[in-house]
This record gives structure tokens, sequence and C-alpha cells, in this order.
């Protein structure tokens, strides 16, 4: 049911719109993120995050706690860390790497204006800011002063991953997307050339 679900397309809603800025999208083989260069990020969704000035590209992914911080490859999985991250209700994260320059292998994709705004709000929309604004994990990163970890809003589930996240991302964003895919390559395959 799962691939099924992630070969059924959903359609961008703005075709003809002008399309004068880039996104990308990338995965580390688990996580799919999604990548705004730092002049396209908007100044709330910036405010409070770590960074270097000469950090210009920011990857946004969000899931289970354990999950996120424990399995940053498909080699470190076990079967308790997914079982929990599947079926407990369990705290997420924001996880942000940041890059001085793009990647060659990651996915290029075109955005209006308004696929652009939706796309910020989406992602500010999943930290869980208190008073104080984006709420840090000290000390949990996959390459220190490179990325960290926030707190993030919602629950992780079997049908709510890292991948649904991106994916809805996309379609909330009015960008093309699955219908819902718990996989990274469901966020990547429509938009790969």
């Amino acid at each position: 049911m799962s691939l099924l679900l992630t070969y059924i397309p959903i359609d961008e809603k703005t075709k003809n719109a002008s399309k004068k800025h880039t996104i990308y999208l990338t995965t580390n083989g688990v996580h799919s993120d999604i990548i705004l260069p730092k002049k396209l990020i908007t100044p709330t969704l910036l405010k409070g995050q770590k960074y270097h000035p000469k950090e210009q590209y920011f990857a946004f992914g969000w899931g289970e706690e354990n999950f996120y911080i424990n399995t940053p490859t498909w080699g470190d999985l076990t079967f308790s860390t997914a079982f929990r991250a599947a079926f407990l209700k369990s705290k997420t994260l924001v996880h942000v790497t940041r890059y001085r320059t793009k990647r060659d292998k990651w996915i290029a994709v075109p955005v209006t204006d308004n696929q652009l705004q939706k796309l910020n709000a989406y992602i500010l929309s999943a930290f869980n800011e208190n008073e104080n604004g984006k709420q840090l994990v000290e000390g949990a990163t996959y390459t220190p002063d490179r990325d960290n970890f926030y707190r993030a809003k919602g629950n992780y589930m079997f049908y709510k991953t890292c991948n649904t996240w991106a994916n809805s991302a996309l379609k909330e964003s009015d960008m093309k997307a699955s219908l819902w895919t718990p996989f990274d390559f469901g966020v990547l395959r429509w938009h790969e050339e």
C-alpha cells in the first residue's frame, strides 16, 4: 500500500506562474530534507537558529527524536528504535544542516513566490517555540558546527515520518508530490530530471 500511494502524484497547482526562485531536495539515504538558500528564508524562520554568516544553504527535516539522533544511516537502525518510533508516541525534532556552497547531488526545484512563502510558513510551523524562541537541543548533532536539532511540534508515527513531513511540505506549498509516502525517494522522485 505504501508503494502504491508513493506512485500516485499530486500535481502542482501553479504550473503557469513565474518560477523565479530555486529550492533543493536531498536525502542522506534515510531522511529527506528541503533546502532553502539563506536569501530565500524569511526572517522569522531564520531567527533563533545557530549559524555562521558564511553558511548560505539551510536543509530542513523533521523526525522522531531518538530515531533522528541515533539513526543517521540505515546501518544504525535497531529494531527497538524503529518499533518505538513507529508505534509509540514520541517527541520530534527539526533537523537543520547548514552549507556554505550548493552540492551537486541536490535536486533543484523551481518555485514561485507563493510556493516559497507557503514553504517558509510550513517549515516555521514545525518548530516548537517557547517564550525564548526556537528550542535548541544542546549537544545533538551529526557534524559539529554544521547541523543542529530543535524541538518540534507533532508526534512521529508509522504514518507520519520524516519523509511524509517533507512530502506534506511540498503538497502544502502547491508543489508536485506523492499522495502519501514514508520513503525518501517518494519525496524526490517527482523533481528528478
